[in-house]
Protein backbone atom coordinates (compact mmCIF):
# COMPACT_ATOMS: atom_id res chain seq x y z
CA UNK A 1 0.00 0.00 0.00
CA UNK A 2 1.27 3.39 -1.27
CA UNK A 3 1.07 5.70 1.37
CA UNK A 4 0.73 9.60 -0.33
CA UNK A 5 2.08 12.61 1.64
CA UNK A 6 -0.32 13.56 4.36
CA UNK A 7 -1.92 16.82 2.97
CA UNK A 8 -1.55 18.21 -0.44
CA UNK A 9 -1.16 22.12 0.83
CA UNK A 10 1.33 24.18 1.85
CA UNK A 11 0.88 25.13 5.48
CA UNK A 12 2.70 27.22 7.96
CA UNK A 13 3.66 25.21 10.89
CA UNK A 14 1.60 25.30 13.92
CA UNK A 15 2.42 24.66 18.27
CA UNK A 16 3.29 21.19 18.89
CA UNK A 17 0.92 19.52 21.05
CA UNK A 18 2.83 18.81 24.48
CA UNK A 19 4.15 15.14 25.56
CA UNK A 20 0.93 12.51 26.46
CA UNK A 21 -1.57 14.95 24.14
CA UNK A 22 -4.12 12.98 23.00
CA UNK A 23 -3.57 14.94 19.80
CA UNK A 24 0.12 12.77 19.32
CA UNK A 25 -2.33 9.48 19.06
CA UNK A 26 -3.90 10.99 15.73
CA UNK A 27 -1.57 9.51 13.53
CA UNK A 28 0.56 6.36 13.30
CA UNK A 29 3.31 5.27 11.10
CA UNK A 30 3.94 8.04 8.10
CA UNK A 31 1.63 10.36 9.52
CA UNK A 32 -1.10 8.21 8.66
CA UNK A 33 -4.49 9.14 10.25
CA UNK A 34 -6.18 6.90 12.66
CA UNK A 35 -9.40 5.72 12.09
CA UNK A 36 -9.77 5.41 15.66
CA UNK A 37 -9.44 7.25 18.82
CA UNK A 38 -10.26 10.44 20.47
CA UNK A 39 -10.84 12.37 17.15
CA UNK A 40 -12.70 9.42 15.62
CA UNK A 41 -14.84 8.46 18.73
CA UNK A 42 -15.73 12.49 19.19
CA UNK A 43 -16.13 13.83 15.55
CA UNK A 44 -16.12 11.60 13.37
CA UNK A 45 -17.77 13.35 10.86
CA UNK A 46 -14.84 16.45 11.20
CA UNK A 47 -12.75 14.01 10.92
CA UNK A 48 -13.89 12.68 7.60
CA UNK A 49 -13.85 16.55 6.68
CA UNK A 50 -10.41 16.26 7.09
CA UNK A 51 -9.04 13.63 5.49
CA UNK A 52 -10.78 14.86 2.69
CA UNK A 53 -9.22 18.30 2.36
CA UNK A 54 -5.93 16.48 2.71
CA UNK A 55 -6.43 13.35 0.35
CA UNK A 56 -9.33 13.92 -1.55
CA UNK A 57 -11.68 11.44 -2.17
CA UNK A 58 -9.56 8.66 -1.33
CA UNK A 59 -7.50 8.90 2.08
CA UNK A 60 -5.04 6.00 3.99
CA UNK A 61 -5.84 5.48 7.28
CA UNK A 62 -4.87 3.26 10.31
CA UNK A 63 -7.27 0.84 11.66
CA UNK A 64 -6.97 -0.58 15.27
CA UNK A 65 -3.80 -2.41 15.71
CA UNK A 66 -2.17 0.26 12.72
CA UNK A 67 -3.45 -2.18 10.42
CA UNK A 68 -3.59 -0.21 6.84
CA UNK A 69 -6.44 0.44 4.41
CA UNK A 70 -7.62 2.95 2.21
CA UNK A 71 -10.97 5.47 3.02
CA UNK A 72 -13.43 5.66 0.44
CA UNK A 73 -14.39 9.36 0.68
CA UNK A 74 -15.87 10.50 -2.61
CA UNK A 75 -20.07 9.79 -3.74
CA UNK A 76 -18.55 8.35 -7.11
CA UNK A 77 -15.66 6.81 -5.86
CA UNK A 78 -17.63 4.85 -3.35
CA UNK A 79 -20.08 3.74 -6.07
CA UNK A 80 -17.36 2.72 -8.59
CA UNK A 81 -15.78 0.51 -5.79
CA UNK A 82 -18.96 -1.05 -4.75
CA UNK A 83 -20.04 -1.59 -7.70
CA UNK A 84 -17.02 -2.62 -9.71
CA UNK A 85 -16.47 -6.25 -8.10
CA UNK A 86 -14.28 -7.93 -10.38
CA UNK A 87 -11.58 -4.96 -9.32
CA UNK A 88 -12.65 -4.48 -6.17
CA UNK A 89 -13.32 -8.08 -4.75
CA UNK A 90 -15.82 -8.75 -1.34
CA UNK A 91 -13.40 -11.94 -0.74
CA UNK A 92 -11.05 -10.79 2.21
CA UNK A 93 -8.70 -13.38 1.84
CA UNK A 94 -7.65 -11.59 -1.25
CA UNK A 95 -5.96 -9.40 1.33
CA UNK A 96 -2.41 -9.04 1.67
CA UNK A 97 -2.12 -8.60 5.37
CA UNK A 98 -2.97 -12.24 6.18
CA UNK A 99 0.68 -13.33 4.91
CA UNK A 100 2.41 -9.92 5.56
CA UNK A 101 2.28 -10.47 9.13
CA UNK A 102 0.24 -7.29 9.54
CA UNK A 103 -2.40 -8.60 11.77
CA UNK A 104 -3.01 -11.52 14.05
CA UNK A 105 -5.88 -13.28 13.19
CA UNK A 106 -5.98 -15.64 16.80
CA UNK A 107 -6.08 -12.17 18.60
CA UNK A 108 -6.98 -8.83 16.79
CA UNK A 109 -10.25 -7.57 17.09
CA UNK A 110 -10.76 -7.10 13.49
CA UNK A 111 -11.16 -10.19 12.28
CA UNK A 112 -14.99 -10.44 13.36
CA UNK A 113 -15.77 -7.61 10.77
CA UNK A 114 -13.08 -8.38 8.09
CA UNK A 115 -12.50 -12.04 8.42
CA UNK A 116 -13.75 -14.57 5.77
CA UNK A 117 -16.81 -15.82 6.64
CA UNK A 118 -19.00 -18.43 4.47
CA UNK A 119 -21.58 -16.11 3.57
CA UNK A 120 -22.98 -14.11 0.80
CA UNK A 121 -21.13 -11.03 1.74
CA UNK A 122 -16.91 -12.63 1.63
CA UNK A 123 -18.69 -14.11 -1.93
CA UNK A 124 -18.92 -12.60 -5.61
CA UNK A 125 -19.57 -13.91 -8.93
CA UNK A 126 -21.71 -16.82 -9.14
CA UNK A 127 -21.47 -17.95 -5.07
CA UNK A 128 -22.45 -14.28 -4.34
CA UNK A 129 -25.29 -14.88 -6.30
CA UNK A 130 -25.58 -18.74 -5.08
CA UNK A 131 -26.00 -17.57 -1.29
CA UNK A 132 -27.99 -14.43 -1.63
CA UNK A 133 -30.59 -16.15 -3.37
CA UNK A 134 -31.36 -17.82 -0.51
CA UNK A 135 -30.84 -15.25 1.78
CA UNK A 136 -33.42 -12.75 -0.41
CA UNK A 137 -35.97 -15.82 -0.54
CA UNK A 138 -35.88 -16.24 3.33
CA UNK A 139 -36.56 -12.14 3.68
CA UNK A 140 -39.14 -12.35 1.13
CA UNK A 141 -41.50 -14.79 2.81
CA UNK A 142 -42.52 -12.13 5.20
CA UNK A 143 -45.07 -9.24 3.05
CA UNK A 144 -44.92 -6.19 4.65
CA UNK A 145 -48.63 -6.40 6.25
CA UNK A 146 -47.72 -9.41 8.01
CA UNK A 147 -44.10 -8.14 9.39
CA UNK A 148 -46.43 -4.73 10.70
CA UNK A 149 -48.29 -7.02 12.84
CA UNK A 150 -45.31 -8.16 14.88
CA UNK A 151 -44.21 -4.71 14.76
CA UNK A 152 -47.46 -3.21 15.80
CA UNK A 153 -47.15 -5.94 19.00
CA UNK A 154 -43.60 -5.18 20.12
CA UNK A 155 -43.85 -1.50 20.01
CA UNK A 156 -47.51 -1.32 21.79
CA UNK A 157 -45.84 -3.55 24.54
CA UNK A 158 -42.92 -1.56 25.13
CA UNK A 159 -44.81 1.89 25.26
CA UNK A 160 -46.79 -0.16 27.50
CA UNK A 161 -43.86 -0.61 29.93
CA UNK A 162 -43.25 3.16 30.64
CA UNK A 163 -46.29 5.22 29.01
CA UNK A 164 -47.73 5.99 32.68
CA UNK A 165 -44.56 7.24 34.34
CA UNK A 166 -44.65 10.59 31.93
CA UNK A 167 -41.10 9.88 30.75
CA UNK A 168 -38.55 7.11 28.94
CA UNK A 169 -35.13 6.81 27.86
CA UNK A 170 -35.65 5.78 24.21
CA UNK A 171 -32.71 4.00 23.74
CA UNK A 172 -32.79 1.67 26.14
CA UNK A 173 -36.63 0.98 26.25
CA UNK A 174 -37.70 1.47 22.61
CA UNK A 175 -34.84 2.26 19.48
CA UNK A 176 -32.67 -1.05 20.57
CA UNK A 177 -35.47 -3.52 21.80
CA UNK A 178 -37.92 -3.33 19.58
CA UNK A 179 -35.82 -4.39 16.42
CA UNK A 180 -34.64 -7.31 18.50
CA UNK A 181 -37.54 -8.34 19.47
CA UNK A 182 -38.47 -7.92 15.58
CA UNK A 183 -35.51 -9.97 14.02
CA UNK A 184 -35.08 -12.90 16.59
CA UNK A 185 -38.71 -13.67 16.10
CA UNK A 186 -38.41 -13.58 12.65
CA UNK A 187 -35.36 -15.78 12.34
CA UNK A 188 -37.04 -17.87 14.70
CA UNK A 189 -35.66 -17.82 18.00
CA UNK A 190 -37.48 -17.07 20.93
CA UNK A 191 -37.78 -13.63 22.82
CA UNK A 192 -35.29 -15.02 25.79
CA UNK A 193 -32.65 -14.92 23.28
CA UNK A 194 -32.44 -11.17 22.31
CA UNK A 195 -30.96 -9.16 24.75
CA UNK A 196 -27.69 -11.34 24.91
CA UNK A 197 -27.16 -11.49 21.34
CA UNK A 198 -27.94 -8.02 21.07
CA UNK A 199 -24.94 -7.18 23.37
CA UNK A 200 -22.57 -9.63 21.63
CA UNK A 201 -23.55 -7.49 18.54
CA UNK A 202 -22.69 -4.43 19.56
CA UNK A 203 -19.11 -5.17 20.85
CA UNK A 204 -18.62 -6.93 17.72
CA UNK A 205 -18.96 -3.17 16.42
CA UNK A 206 -16.38 -1.67 18.89
CA UNK A 207 -13.54 -3.80 17.20
CA UNK A 208 -12.63 -4.05 21.38
CA UNK A 209 -10.38 -6.81 23.34
CA UNK A 210 -13.87 -8.53 24.62
CA UNK A 211 -14.95 -8.55 20.17
CA UNK A 212 -13.70 -11.95 19.46
CA UNK A 213 -15.81 -13.91 22.61
CA UNK A 214 -18.72 -11.67 21.31
CA UNK A 215 -18.28 -13.57 17.60
CA UNK A 216 -17.81 -16.83 19.08
CA UNK A 217 -21.27 -16.30 21.64
CA UNK A 218 -23.34 -15.42 18.41
CA UNK A 219 -22.03 -18.41 16.24
CA UNK A 220 -22.74 -20.69 18.94
CA UNK A 221 -25.59 -19.89 19.77
CA UNK A 222 -26.95 -19.51 16.50
CA UNK A 223 -25.62 -22.81 15.67
CA UNK A 224 -27.88 -23.93 18.14
CA UNK A 225 -30.66 -22.35 16.20
CA UNK A 226 -29.80 -24.50 13.34
CA UNK A 227 -29.97 -27.74 14.82
CA UNK A 228 -32.85 -27.00 16.26
CA UNK A 229 -34.76 -25.97 13.15
CA UNK A 230 -33.06 -29.44 11.27
CA UNK A 231 -35.33 -30.99 13.84
CA UNK A 232 -38.18 -28.66 13.94
CA UNK A 233 -38.79 -26.43 11.07
CA UNK A 234 -40.90 -23.36 11.26
CA UNK A 235 -42.36 -20.34 9.54
CA UNK A 236 -38.51 -18.53 9.51
CA UNK A 237 -35.76 -17.30 7.92
CA UNK A 238 -33.77 -20.06 9.32
CA UNK A 239 -35.93 -22.60 8.61
CA UNK A 240 -36.29 -21.25 5.04
CA UNK A 241 -32.65 -20.93 4.47
CA UNK A 242 -32.05 -24.83 4.97
CA UNK A 243 -34.52 -25.41 2.37
CA UNK A 244 -33.57 -23.58 0.17
CA UNK A 245 -32.37 -25.56 -3.24
CA UNK A 246 -28.92 -23.53 -2.98
CA UNK A 247 -28.26 -26.27 -0.66
CA UNK A 248 -26.80 -24.26 2.15
CA UNK A 249 -24.97 -25.87 4.57
CA UNK A 250 -25.37 -25.66 8.51
CA UNK A 251 -22.03 -23.69 9.05
CA UNK A 252 -23.17 -21.48 5.51
CA UNK A 253 -27.25 -21.27 7.41
CA UNK A 254 -25.51 -20.16 10.68
CA UNK A 255 -23.30 -17.54 8.90
CA UNK A 256 -26.00 -15.58 7.03
CA UNK A 257 -28.11 -15.75 10.77
CA UNK A 258 -25.36 -14.02 12.08
CA UNK A 259 -25.43 -11.53 9.01
CA UNK A 260 -29.05 -10.91 8.90
CA UNK A 261 -28.82 -10.31 13.02
CA UNK A 262 -25.54 -8.04 13.06
CA UNK A 263 -26.34 -5.59 10.09
CA UNK A 264 -30.45 -5.51 10.58
CA UNK A 265 -30.29 -4.82 14.04
CA UNK A 266 -27.12 -2.44 14.28
CA UNK A 267 -28.83 -0.46 11.64
CA UNK A 268 -32.26 -0.07 12.09
CA UNK A 269 -31.50 0.61 16.15
CA UNK A 270 -29.39 3.56 14.92
CA UNK A 271 -31.70 4.62 12.48
CA UNK A 272 -34.43 4.90 14.85
CA UNK A 273 -32.72 6.58 17.48
CA UNK A 274 -31.45 9.50 14.84
CA UNK A 275 -34.82 10.30 13.76
CA UNK A 276 -36.64 10.20 16.86
CA UNK A 277 -33.26 12.72 18.18
CA UNK A 278 -34.36 14.79 15.26
CA UNK A 279 -38.08 14.71 16.02
CA UNK A 280 -37.38 15.96 19.58
CA UNK A 281 -34.49 18.05 19.04
CA UNK A 282 -35.25 19.80 15.64
CA UNK A 283 -38.15 22.32 15.21
CA UNK A 284 -38.24 22.28 11.60
CA UNK A 285 -38.42 18.60 10.96
CA UNK A 286 -40.72 18.15 13.62
CA UNK A 287 -42.41 21.19 11.81
CA UNK A 288 -42.29 19.60 8.53
CA UNK A 289 -43.42 16.31 9.87
CA UNK A 290 -46.53 17.39 11.61
CA UNK A 291 -47.90 19.91 8.53
CA UNK A 292 -47.27 16.95 5.93
CA UNK A 293 -44.80 18.42 4.29
CA UNK A 294 -42.71 15.46 4.93
CA UNK A 295 -43.61 11.68 5.41
CA UNK A 296 -42.81 9.60 8.15
CA UNK A 297 -40.79 7.64 5.54
CA UNK A 298 -39.60 10.48 3.56
CA UNK A 299 -38.13 11.57 7.35
CA UNK A 300 -36.38 8.02 7.51
CA UNK A 301 -34.73 9.16 4.19
CA UNK A 302 -33.81 12.39 5.45
CA UNK A 303 -31.56 10.58 8.09
CA UNK A 304 -30.39 7.94 5.46
CA UNK A 305 -28.72 10.63 3.91
CA UNK A 306 -27.66 12.95 6.67
CA UNK A 307 -26.84 10.13 9.35
CA UNK A 308 -26.29 6.68 8.29
CA UNK A 309 -26.68 4.26 10.77
CA UNK A 310 -23.56 2.59 9.77
CA UNK A 311 -20.97 5.61 8.63
CA UNK A 312 -18.09 3.13 7.15
CA UNK A 313 -18.63 -0.29 5.65
CA UNK A 314 -15.56 -2.95 5.71
CA UNK A 315 -14.50 -4.12 3.12
CA UNK A 316 -12.86 -4.48 -0.29
CA UNK A 317 -9.97 -5.61 -1.80
CA UNK A 318 -8.30 -4.48 -4.74
CA UNK A 319 -7.63 -7.65 -6.99
CA UNK A 320 -4.76 -5.54 -8.89
CA UNK A 321 -2.98 -2.05 -9.37
CA UNK A 322 -5.56 0.36 -9.92
CA UNK A 323 -5.75 3.97 -9.65
CA UNK A 324 -9.09 5.50 -7.65
CA UNK A 325 -9.79 9.22 -6.54
CA UNK A 326 -6.42 10.36 -7.49
CA UNK A 327 -4.27 7.30 -5.59
CA UNK A 328 -2.73 4.44 -6.58
CA UNK A 329 -4.28 1.57 -5.23
CA UNK A 330 -1.96 -1.83 -5.39
CA UNK A 331 -3.34 -5.11 -5.53
CA UNK A 332 -4.39 -6.76 -1.84
CA UNK A 333 -5.00 -3.13 -0.63
CA UNK A 334 -7.90 -3.15 1.82
CA UNK A 335 -10.32 -0.39 0.77
CA UNK A 336 -13.55 0.66 2.70
CA UNK A 337 -16.54 2.09 2.14
CA UNK A 338 -16.65 5.68 3.98
CA UNK A 339 -20.74 5.77 3.54
CA UNK A 340 -21.58 8.59 5.79
CA UNK A 341 -18.57 10.62 4.23
CA UNK A 342 -19.93 9.65 0.64
CA UNK A 343 -23.38 11.07 1.43
CA UNK A 344 -22.36 14.45 1.92
CA UNK A 345 -19.35 14.70 -0.86
CA UNK A 346 -20.55 18.12 -2.89
CA UNK A 347 -19.78 16.22 -6.15
CA UNK A 348 -23.88 15.11 -4.98
CA UNK A 349 -24.67 17.51 -2.09
CA UNK A 350 -23.19 21.33 -2.82
CA UNK A 351 -25.61 22.09 0.32
CA UNK A 352 -25.99 20.00 2.87
CA UNK A 353 -28.73 21.78 4.74
CA UNK A 354 -31.02 20.75 1.81
CA UNK A 355 -33.69 18.94 2.00
CA UNK A 356 -33.20 15.50 -0.10
CA UNK A 357 -36.01 13.38 1.65
CA UNK A 358 -37.84 12.33 -1.64
CA UNK A 359 -34.05 10.79 -3.08
CA UNK A 360 -32.64 7.13 -2.17
CA UNK A 361 -29.23 7.55 -3.82
CA UNK A 362 -27.82 7.62 -0.73
CA UNK A 363 -25.25 5.01 0.03
CA UNK A 364 -26.76 3.90 3.52
CA UNK A 365 -27.13 0.69 2.11
CA UNK A 366 -24.21 0.55 -0.02
CA UNK A 367 -24.86 -0.21 -3.68
CA UNK A 368 -24.32 -2.47 -6.61
CA UNK A 369 -24.41 -6.30 -6.32
CA UNK A 370 -23.87 -6.12 -2.76
CA UNK A 371 -26.67 -3.67 -1.10
CA UNK A 372 -28.09 -4.40 1.87
CA UNK A 373 -31.15 -7.27 0.72
CA UNK A 374 -32.95 -6.25 4.31
CA UNK A 375 -33.45 -2.99 3.93
CA UNK A 376 -36.61 -3.14 3.28
CA UNK A 377 -37.57 -4.52 6.70
CA UNK A 378 -35.54 -2.22 8.16
CA UNK A 379 -37.86 0.88 6.32
CA UNK A 380 -40.85 -1.29 7.86
CA UNK A 381 -39.68 -1.90 11.68
CA UNK A 382 -38.57 2.21 11.43
CA UNK A 383 -41.24 3.52 10.06
CA UNK A 384 -44.28 1.48 12.05
CA UNK A 385 -42.54 1.69 15.09
CA UNK A 386 -41.99 5.18 15.27
CA UNK A 387 -45.39 5.73 13.61
CA UNK A 388 -47.01 4.16 16.59
CA UNK A 389 -45.21 5.61 19.42
CA UNK A 390 -45.65 9.45 17.94
CA UNK A 391 -49.21 8.36 17.84
CA UNK A 392 -49.78 7.60 21.18
CA UNK A 393 -47.14 10.26 22.92
CA UNK A 394 -48.09 12.98 20.38
CA UNK A 395 -46.53 15.94 22.66
CA UNK A 396 -43.27 14.04 23.03
CA UNK A 397 -40.38 16.05 24.06
CA UNK A 398 -36.36 15.86 24.99
CA UNK A 399 -36.24 15.90 28.34
CA UNK A 400 -32.67 17.18 28.74
CA UNK A 401 -30.95 20.28 27.31
CA UNK A 402 -29.86 18.59 23.68
CA UNK A 403 -26.22 19.75 25.03
CA UNK A 404 -26.79 16.91 27.53
CA UNK A 405 -27.16 14.20 25.05
CA UNK A 406 -23.68 12.06 24.55
CA UNK A 407 -22.70 9.24 21.06
CA UNK A 408 -20.64 6.27 21.40
CA UNK A 409 -18.49 5.86 18.27
CA UNK A 410 -16.50 2.96 16.56
CA UNK A 411 -14.49 3.09 13.16
CA UNK A 412 -17.61 1.71 11.93
CA UNK A 413 -20.75 2.90 13.44
CA UNK A 414 -21.56 6.04 15.98
CA UNK A 415 -24.78 5.60 18.40
CA UNK A 416 -26.85 7.93 20.21
CA UNK A 417 -26.35 6.51 24.16
CA UNK A 418 -29.46 7.91 25.25
CA UNK A 419 -32.44 10.01 24.42
CA UNK A 420 -34.43 10.73 27.81
CA UNK A 421 -38.23 12.09 26.85
CA UNK A 422 -40.96 13.18 28.72
CA UNK A 423 -44.80 13.31 27.41
CA UNK A 424 -48.14 13.73 29.46
CA UNK A 425 -48.84 10.77 30.95
CA UNK A 426 -50.82 7.99 29.26
CA UNK A 427 -52.72 4.20 30.60
CA UNK A 428 -51.53 1.53 28.73
CA UNK A 429 -53.29 0.03 25.85
CA UNK A 430 -54.60 -3.38 25.46
CA UNK A 431 -54.96 -3.30 21.68
CA UNK A 432 -51.27 -4.87 21.82
CA UNK A 433 -52.37 -8.25 21.54
CA UNK A 434 -51.51 -10.48 17.77
CA UNK A 435 -54.39 -9.44 15.80
CA UNK A 436 -56.62 -12.54 14.57
CA UNK A 437 -55.50 -13.39 11.08
CA UNK A 438 -57.45 -11.45 8.18
CA UNK A 439 -61.34 -13.20 7.03
CA UNK A 440 -60.83 -14.60 3.62
CA UNK A 441 -62.79 -12.81 1.20
CA UNK A 442 -66.37 -13.06 0.27
CA UNK A 443 -67.69 -15.46 -2.68
CA UNK A 444 -68.40 -13.30 -5.89
CA UNK A 445 -71.82 -12.40 -5.86
CA UNK A 446 -73.90 -13.05 -8.67
CA UNK A 447 -76.68 -10.00 -8.48
CA UNK A 448 -76.50 -6.88 -6.30
CA UNK A 449 -73.48 -5.59 -4.81
CA UNK A 450 -74.20 -6.32 -0.53
CA UNK A 451 -75.20 -3.22 1.03
CA UNK A 452 -72.13 -1.75 3.08
CA UNK A 453 -71.71 -3.03 6.29
CA UNK A 454 -72.31 -0.61 9.28
CA UNK A 455 -69.10 -0.27 11.17
CA UNK A 456 -69.59 -2.02 14.95
CA UNK A 457 -69.06 0.31 18.00
CA UNK A 458 -65.60 0.57 19.28
CA UNK A 459 -64.59 -1.62 21.77
CA UNK A 460 -63.59 0.21 25.07
CA UNK A 461 -61.23 -1.66 27.36
CA UNK A 462 -61.28 -1.79 30.91
CA UNK A 463 -59.85 0.95 32.55
CA UNK A 464 -60.48 3.07 29.46
CA UNK A 465 -63.81 4.65 30.36
CA UNK A 466 -62.15 8.21 30.18
CA UNK A 467 -61.26 7.70 26.65
CA UNK A 468 -64.28 6.42 25.47
CA UNK A 469 -65.68 9.80 26.86
CA UNK A 470 -63.83 11.26 23.53
CA UNK A 471 -66.09 12.00 20.51
CA UNK A 472 -65.06 9.22 18.02
CA UNK A 473 -64.30 11.92 15.62
CA UNK A 474 -61.46 13.03 17.94
CA UNK A 475 -60.44 9.88 19.11
CA UNK A 476 -59.42 9.13 15.04
CA UNK A 477 -57.39 12.41 14.99
CA UNK A 478 -53.82 11.21 13.69
CA UNK A 479 -50.65 12.36 15.29
CA UNK A 480 -49.74 14.38 12.70
CA UNK A 481 -53.12 16.38 13.83
CA UNK A 482 -52.87 16.07 17.47
CA UNK A 483 -48.83 17.60 17.01
CA UNK A 484 -49.64 20.40 14.77
CA UNK A 485 -51.81 21.71 17.38
CA UNK A 486 -49.40 20.35 20.01
CA UNK A 487 -47.12 23.11 18.40
CA UNK A 488 -49.36 25.77 17.41
CA UNK A 489 -49.84 25.30 13.92
CA UNK A 490 -53.48 25.70 13.68
CA UNK A 491 -56.24 23.33 13.75
CA UNK A 492 -57.49 20.97 11.45
CA UNK A 493 -61.04 20.83 9.88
Amino acid sequence: MTVPPTDRTATEPGPVPPPGCPAHLATGAGGVTRLHGAAAETDPMGLYEKLRAAHGPVAPVLLEGDVRAWLVLGYLENRDVATRSTQFSRDPRTWHGWTSGEIDPETSPLVPMIGWRPDCVCADGEEHQRLRGAVTASLNQFDQRGVRRHITRFAHQLIDDFCESGKAELVGQFTEPLPMLVLTHLLGMSDEDGPKLVHAARDLFKATETSLASNAYVLETLKQLVAAKRAVPGPDIASVLMAHPAGLSDEEVQHHLRLILLAGYETTANLMANVLRMTVTDPRFRGSLAGGQMTLPEAVEQVLWDEPPLMVCPGRWATGDTSLGGQEIKAGDMLLLGLAAGNVDQAVRQDPSTRVHHNRAHLSFSAGAHECPGQDIGRVIADTGIDILLTRLPDIGLAIAESGLSWRSSTWARHLTALPVKFASRAPEAAHALPAPLPAPPPPSAGMPAAPRTPAAPHVPPGRETASRMPLAEARVSWRTRLRRLLGLGQVP
